[in-house]
Formats: structure tokens, sequence, C-alpha cells
């Protein structure tokens, strides 16, 4: 089977033994192919941000639940944990693209809260504390977003990825939201 041509002529579609000679060749670049159009340092870079983003959200969401007082805190305790866990997951994720793309996740405490979008905060009540992760949610949301559109077609699994996260944060902003609405007694949204 030959390459066929697009009406632009160009191929979008590879002979299957072009495909096994390619996938021969190279084998130590794991699953970056010569298909992959995107720069795997910058986007390794980027992801390095994303996963220090999202550790601070873990340890802000964590304290949150531990430090949150006061007779309506229990629910709201609840949700900061469960957020806590997903913010987790998604540094997870993070750290297991970067590592898909032959780079080393940065763990490393050290200049954490300067890697990332994010701010750990200094919230010293329940309404700061929905305040802070409800600013550090919608941060969040525009960053992946910007990032999304970066990555493109370029890196189509790095931004599904984030587009899957995405979802949560917004999940997680609206969620924040309402605690805010139900802790201030006003609505907040404008209709």
């Amino acid at each position: 089977m030959n390459k066929t041509k697009a009406k632009s002529g160009t191929p979008f579609l590879t002979d299957i033994e072009t495909l096994r000679t390619r996938a021969r060749k190279n084998l130590g670049d794991g699953g970056i192919t010569a298909s992959y159009q995107g720069d795997v340092k910058k986007a390794i870079e980027i992801l390095q941000t994303v996963l220090a983003t999202e550790i601070v959200c873990v340890l802000r969401y964590t304290m949150h639940a531990v430090a949150a007082t006061g007779i309506s805190s229990d629910g709201v305790k609840e949700e900061f944990d469960e957020h806590a866990r997903e913010e987790a997951e998604h540094a997870r994720e993070v750290a297991e693209r970067i590592n898909q793309l032959g780079g080393k996740p940065d763990f490393n405490p050290k200049g954490l809260e300067s890697r990332a979008a994010s701010q750990y905060g200094k919230a010293e009540n329940l309404v700061d504390m929905i305040e802070d992760n409800l600013i550090a949610e919608r941060i969040a949301v525009d960053h992946y977003r910007e990032l999304i559109r970066y990555f493109g077609d370029k890196d189509p699994g790095t931004r599904k990825m984030l587009e899957d996260i995405l979802v949560k944060e917004e999940e997680h902003a609206n969620d924040m939201h309402d605690l805010l609405v139900a802790h201030e007694g006003k609505p907040m949204l404008r209709p």
C-alpha cells in the first residue's frame, strides 16, 4: 500500500511497512516517535510547572482540611479532602506524562511554590480558605486552557490529559464558589 495523499498533496496515511520500520528505529525514544510534532524539552518544562501547581494544590487543600474549624466546617473539610485526593491524582498523571516524554518529574519541595502557577496561601478562617482555593482553581482553569491551546495538535496526548484535568478543575472552582456562597449567604454568580 502506498501513501495516500490528501487533496493538498500531503500524505495522511503511511504504509504498514514504513510504520514497522520506523517503530524499530530509535527504540530508546520510547513513545516519542518521528510523528511527534511538539518540542519535547519545552513540553517537559511546561509540565514541570503543572506538576508543581498540582502539588501545591494538594498541600493547600490538605492543610485546609486539617485546619478548618467552625460550626459548619465538617462538610467543607470533606470537600477539601476530596479535592486534595483529586489534585494528587492529577499530579501523578502529569508526572507519568513527563516520564513518557523522557523527562524526570521534579518533586523537589525546594522552590515548589515558585514553580507553581497557584499559591499555597495564608488563610486564617474558613471563608478565607474557600476563597484561596477558588482563586487557585480559577488560576488553574485559565492556565490549563492556555496550555491546551499551546499543545493543540502538536501533542494530542498531553492536550487530552490537560483537557481531562481541566474538567475537574472547573468542577473544583464551582464547588468552591458554591461553598463561598453558602458561607457568605449571598449569591456571587451573575445571571
